[in-house]
């Protein structure tokens, strides 16, 4: 069954290539959403997906691209945000 989850991820996640990691993360799971850096330093990312696939999603997103220092993530459910790809949003 497919469901959604808001995630932000805390950290060195900026201008690291951690938005770009996630996409490719996501289109190898054919997991839908976004990404987007927010003005707090973390990045916020909406996944849409079958639930094994998000937690293979989620743990790839704790390590993250090579650049990047990873402190925490945080995710809950969510009943919207069904996207058809994955986008990197501004």
């Amino acid at each position: 069954m497919k469901k959604t989850i808001q995630i932000q991820v805390r950290g060195i996640v900026q201008q690291v290539g951690y938005r770009n990691f996630s996409k490719q993360k996501a289109d190898e799971l054919q997991i839908t959403g976004s990404a987007q850096n927010l003005k707090d330093g973390s990045v916020e990312i909406y996944a849409c997906g079958e639930e094994d696939k998000l937690e293979c999603f989620l743990s790839a997103l704790k390590i993250g691209p090579q650049k990047a220092k990873v402190e925490g993530i945080h995710f809950h459910v969510v009943t919207h945000k069904q996207l058809k790809t994955f986008e990197i949003l501004q």
